[in-house]
């Protein structure tokens, strides 16, 4: 064999032989980007997902608030709708006939008064000198004080063992507290 021929068969198995490493090289290559296209492809996908869930998640939560956001105002208009019955009450009781306070005054001090208490009425009370002459003033040695207080209404008892707030607003406030619910209730259905 002739140096020309071992120097052409070398050259020929280099060649086949670079040809064979090519070859797995593109095969490596070509498995080597089907896998990271794959582990893209499933990051892709669990991004999409975890979007969606963050997604959902906020819009379950805005609408959440929106609902809560919408009972408070509810309620605030509700409350504003019960503190005007209550204000309408107030401003009956103040504009009661002559009769009908004098028996309101009488069963307020026969209920509340206790024995020697002092009568200090509101400075808008029109029939302080007419509650004089009530039986239970008598009956239970009242004193009726010249002094006015700057009450909504109605009196205050001021007594040995305790003072009594019987002002329209404090007992409107008291019904308001003891009857709210079920007003509502009823104003509501």
């Amino acid at each position: 064999m002739s140096v020309e021929k071992v120097v052409e068969r070398i050259r020929f198995d280099a060649t086949a032989e670079a040809q064979i490493m090519v070859e797995e090289a593109k095969a490596k290559a070509a498995n080597l980007i089907a896998e990271a296209s794959a582990y893209a492809e499933k990051q892709r996908m669990q991004t999409e997902i975890e979007t969606q869930e963050k997604t959902a998640g906020i819009k379950e939560k805005r609408a959440a608030d929106a609902r809560l956001e919408g009972a408070k105002i509810m309620l605030a208009e509700k409350r504003k709708v019960v503190d005007s019955v209550y204000a309408l009450a107030l401003a009956r009781l103040l504009s009661l006939e002559k009769a009908e306070m004098l028996k309101w005054t009488s069963a307020l001090l026969e209920r509340y008064a206790e024995a020697g208490d002092t009568v200090f009425f509101a400075e808008n009370f029109k029939y302080a000198e007419e509650v004089v002459a009530l039986p239970v003033v008598e009956k239970k040695s009242l004193k009726i004080s010249l002094q006015r207080l700057p009450l909504d209404g109605g009196m205050k008892l001021v007594g040995e063992k305790s003072d009594k707030d019987l002002s329209f607003g404090a007992l409107l406030a008291a019904d308001q507290d003891a009857s709210q619910a079920q007003l509502a209730k009823e104003l509501f259905k």
